[in-house]
């Protein structure tokens, strides 16, 4: 498979990452509008890929990264923030989601190390609940909680293969969008929503990754940088830019990283990973290990702003699954589905799965599988306990469930 390559980074002229988008697009008022949509999957092949990344849906969606991005400077996790009510409620609702996870404990599941059935139950009830969460957000419009819910409860990851990657934190990140072009954040909100509620939305992934055995997406979170996510290590890249004293080669440093994690989200990330990986960074994690080797913060976040375009946005497995409604729309005509595509019943709907002689799948003949799902590979979590319990200690902690294994 082609991997990722971290050349941007280490461009001698990559510079600081964009200070020129300072918010999103205004979008118009709901009532102006012709009506919400349900958000519905469009890009199935490369042209549709190549449309959506010159469309404004495309430029929002990167004048908001860089917009958060530049927020978030030198800012901690630790910071005092004062919150809007807007955010206030988001935060209630993430605790929501976590303490909906908390009573639905994973099923004993002892012929398996893949994901766990009972996300399916926790996905279906916090769809459920979504309509009713969504009702305790200030100033949103009632007939905009079908729309916006959708990219909420796709934010988890997917039901049916139990997987979470960097297209489902996507969905977050434009759940975001969506709350911010309907009026309920403010550009005065940005910093709160980096530090608090898109830290808070990483720790409810931690947990729901670690209870349910989330498999990563695309065979091997192909686009994450730690098996699931990304948009931490790009935000949490720009809060360290500039410090006088943790460099990129840090993240080597146990003492530092241990010390610093609770306040930078790029040295939560590394703990995150040192703590369900064995051996070090260099064999599990090559690309962060690249990554290390950049002199400055200041091209590593521009660096991984050039990365996320390229190997997110710009990717068609990823891209294939993305969500078009009325606030984040598709530009031109629905596409028609290709002959022998899947119906709207089945779970690989709006997939560009191989179809024919193409074996290799709609665009994806390069990367090297035959399935945009990718070939399911247990998590982290299950090889971390099945390591743990060769050695006589079962893995442990919160969220953490202990499963015998064959």
């Amino acid at each position: 498979m082609s991997e990722p390559t971290t050349a941007s980074i280490h461009t001698e002229n990559a510079g600081s990452a964009d200070s020129s988008a300072t918010g999103i697009p205004v979008a118009p008022q709901a009532s102006e509008t012709k009506g919400f949509l349900p958000p519905r999957k469009v890009i199935l092949t490369k042209e549709q890929l190549e449309a959506f990344q010159q469309s404004k849906t495309h430029e929002t969606i990167v004048s908001y990264i860089n917009a958060l991005n530049e927020c978030v400077v030198g800012v901690k996790l630790t910071d005092e923030l004062a919150v809007s009510p807007g955010v206030h409620a988001v935060l209630n609702i993430l605790d929501r989601v976590a303490e909906t996870a908390q009573g639905i404990p994973p099923v004993d599941n002892k012929a398996s190390r893949f994901g766990n059935p009972a996300f399916r139950t926790f996905y279906d009830k916090v769809n459920e609940l979504a309509p009713e969460l969504h009702r305790t957000i200030p100033g949103l419009p009632e007939d905009a909680i079908p729309e916006v819910s959708v990219y909420f409860g796709e934010a988890w990851g997917n039901r049916t293969r139990i997987d979470y990657g960097s297209g489902m934190e996507l969905n977050f990140l434009c759940w975001m969008i969506c709350l911010e072009r309907l009026g309920v954040f403010e550009e005065s909100d940005h910093v709160a929503l980096v530090i608090k509620v898109f830290w808070r939305y990483i720790e409810v992934m931690r947990v729901l990754q670690s209870t349910y055995w989330l498999e990563p997406a695309g065979s091997h979170g192909v686009w994450g940088l730690d098996d699931y996510h990304f948009l931490p290590f790009l935000w949490g890249a720009a809060q360290l830019r500039g410090h006088k004293y943790i460099r990129p080669k840090s993240i080597h440093d146990s003492d530092t990283v241990e010390e610093f994690s609770k306040h930078y989200m790029y040295l939560a990330c590394i703990r995150f990973i040192n703590s369900v990986k064995t051996a070090s960074l260099r064999w599990h994690s090559p690309m962060l290990d690249d990554i290390s080797a950049v002199k400055t913060w200041d091209k590593v976040n521009s660096g991984l702003i050039k990365m996320y375009l390229a190997e997110v946005l710009g990717k068609l497995p990823v891209m294939q699954h993305f969500l078009f409604g009325s606030i984040l729309a598709w530009e031109g005509p629905l596409p028609a589905a290709p002959a022998g595509a899947p119906g709207p019943d089945d779970a690989h709907w709006g997939h560009a799965h191989a179809m024919g002689g193409d074996l290799g799948g709609v665009g994806q003949r390069e990367n090297g599988w035959g399935d945009c799902c990718g070939i399911p590979v247990p998590s982290a979590f299950a090889a971390k306990e099945a390591e743990a319990r060769k050695m006589g200690v079962p893995l442990a902690g919160p969220g953490i469930r202990p499963v015998p294994f064959d």
